[in-house]
Parts: structure tokens; sequence; C-alpha cells
């Protein structure tokens, strides 16, 4: 049991720096960062559900494994889809313009590490899904079924979130506006927060009493390291940075009145 969890993360491991590659060939080819966020999401999918599907020896796939590999790929085609879209309309990525703009000549050396480093960093993401796909219990249970609506509440309030701050922003009575309307009244960041809250999925279905799966607590790896990333890391910190730099003021009475994180209506 151990070297078959052993295996198949060193497997996704090495799957998603090779994926991870693709996004940096990408970057460099087309001078639009934008691209990284794109080819992570559909890399994270491809190898979450493929790990989903990893069959144990002399077992067939699960119902479980099926649930989740869908629900991965449902996750992963509608945010792939929309950061896609997003940065067909754009030239650069103003997070990653700005880390460029600071490496100077060096950037795509470091550029490929700091997508290496991104890579390692998924793997505790791919794994919670691996480790919640092969709880060794025949048939789905109660909490299987609720650990797929926390996935599909978290992919539909990220979508909300998403139209609805496009919808702002394609108004032109918005322009130089900070969007502080629906979802984005009630957190600076809504779309982050359904993000991470979606991982939560993974611990619900993997944490099983009574069954002695330990392997399941490693589940609780996906949304404790997203919501670092999303808090502390890649999502909030430079965001908010580009955004006091573009709205200034404005932003700033936006962060006094709004919660970051977590939803509170006002």
């Amino acid at each position: 049991m151990v070297w078959f969890f052993l295996s198949a993360l060193a497997a996704m491991a090495v799957a998603l720096a090779i994926l991870m590659t693709g996004a940096w060939l990408v970057q460099q080819r087309t001078g639009n960062s934008g691209w990284v966020d794109t080819v992570w999401t559909f890399s994270l999918g491809l190898v979450g559900a493929v790990g989903a599907l990893w069959p144990m020896a002399g077992e067939p796939i699960a119902p479980r494994q099926w649930l989740i590999a869908a629900l991965v790929v449902i996750w992963s085609l509608r945010l792939g889809t929309h950061i896609a879209v997003r940065t067909a309309g754009i030239t650069d990525d103003p997070r990653y313009a700005a880390f460029a703009k600071e490496w100077g000549a060096d950037s795509p050396r470091r550029m490929f590490v700091f997508l290496q480093n991104q890579a390692f960093g998924s793997i505790p993401l791919v794994f919670s899904i691996f480790v919640a796909a092969h709880v060794p219990v025949a048939g789905l249970r109660a909490q299987d079924y609720l650990g797929a609506l926390i996935l599909l509440t978290g992919i539909a309030g990220e979508a909300l979130a998403d139209a609805q701050l496009k919808a702002f922003r394609t108004d032109p009575a918005n322009k130089g506006k900070v969007c502080d309307v629906g979802l984005w009244a009630w957190s600076r960041h809504p779309n982050y927060f359904f993000e991470w809250f979606g991982w939560l999925a993974y611990p619900v279905i993997a944490i099983s009493a009574g069954y002695g799966y330990g392997w399941g607590w490693f589940a609780l790896l996906g949304p404790v390291f997203m919501y670092w990333i999303l808090v502390h890391v890649t999502g909030i910190p430079p965001l908010e940075e580009q955004m006091l730099r573009s709205r200034g003021d404005a932003y700033r009475a936006y962060q006094s009145r709004t919660r970051k994180f977590f939803p509170l209506p006002q």
C-alpha cells in the first residue's frame, strides 16, 4: 500500500514538472505570462483526474474514483477556460510582468525556476485528490455526496464572482472604478474564497473514521496549501499591490470597508 501511494506521488510530480516546463515554453514564445495560469489549471486537472483513476492492483476502478475524476475535470475546464478567455484579451499578466521587470535580463531562467516551484507546490493538491479517490470503502457514502456538493458549490461560487467582475469591468461607466458589487461587496477576493472552499471537498471525502485509512489525512494538504498560496503568496498579495498602483485611494477605501477573504455581508 505504501509503495502504491509513493509511486503514484512520484509519477504525478514528474508529470507536473513536465507540464509546467510546457507552460514556460508557451510563456517564452508568446510573451504573455497569462497563459501560465491557463496551462497550470489544465495540467492540475489532467494530473488530478488521471491520479483519481489510477487503478489499484487487481481492483476495478471504483465509483468514488469516477466521481472525483469527473469533478476535477469540471473544475479544470471551467476555471481553465475562464482564464484562457481572459488571457486572450490581454498582452501580459500584470503580476508576472512585475516579476519579469524585477528579474531583468535573468527573467527567462528565473521564470523557469518559478514555474518548477509552482509544479512542486502543486503536489499537495493532486495528492489530496488522489487519497480522496482511493478511500478503500466500497460504494459511495453520504460524505462522498457531501464532498461533491462542496466542490460544486465552490465552482459555482467562483464562476458567479468571475461573471460579476467581468460584467462590472465591461461597463464603460465603471472605467477606473473598483468592483464592489455582488459578492465583491462581501469580500475583496470572493473568487479566491470559493476556489479554496472547493478544496475542502477532498478531506471531507478522504477522512474516514473507523476505516483505518491514515492516508486520508493527507487530503488536508489541499485546502491548507491552497489557502496559504492564495492569501499569502501568489494570490492576494501581488494582486492587491497591482490594484493599489492602478486604483490608489479608491482601492484603499475598498480595503477599509471590505473583508479580505472570507465573505461577510456589510
